[in-house]
Order: structure tokens, then C-alpha cells, then sequence
């Protein structure tokens, strides 16, 4: 499997006016990074910005847990059809 196969990137609405444009200050302290809105000058902490996708960035992981559940399905399929090739007293559907 590959794992680049499941990195997302998760663009984060501005929850006033929902595009996704913002500016940072420098020199801010990371924990309470400081973003603005370029289009309506909302200013909002990062961690305030996180909670306000919290409900895109969750449909995002619902997603790649699905396909990870898929694949791990498809690979374990796979490698025990492998391992019992020729058996003929064990069959894997």
C-alpha cells in the first residue's frame, strides 16, 4: 500500500464568509497564531479556525478511513489467497 495515497490536504473556510484566503502574522507564537480573512478581514486564531472545519476536516478522515478499511480488506484478501494458492481444501472469497 502506499501511504502518499492517503494525505489530504483540508482547506480551511473562513466561517464568515466561507472562501479561503487568510494572512498571517509574523513572529507570532505558534499555539496562538494569529490568521486574518484577505476577503472580509476576519481575524481568528488557528486553533479557533481548526474548530470551526472541525466538520469538513472530519468528513475528510471519515473518508480515508474508508478507503483505508478498503484497501487493508483488498491487501489481506490477497496476501491469504497467496499464502493458501493451491490448497485445496481452503478456498478465499
Amino acid at each position: 500500500m502506499d501511504p502518499e495515497k492517503y494525505n489530504r490536504s483540508v482547506s480551511m473556510l473562513c466561517p464568515t464568509c466561507g472562501l479561503d484566503q487568510f494572512a498571517t502574522r509574523e513572529g507570532s507564537v505558534d499555539d496562538a497564531l494569529l490568521v486574518t480573512c484577505t476577503s472580509c478581514g476576519l481575524e481568528i486564531t488557528k486553533d479557533d479556525l481548526v474548530r470551526a472545519n472541525s466538520e469538513n476536516i472530519d468528513e475528510q478522515l471519515n473518508e480515508v478511513k474508508e478507503q483505508l478499511a478498503r484497501d487493508v480488506e483488498q491487501e489481506l484478501k490477497k496476501s491469504l489467497g497467496d499464502a493458501f494458492k493451491g490448497n485445496k481444501y481452503i478456498k478465499i472469497k
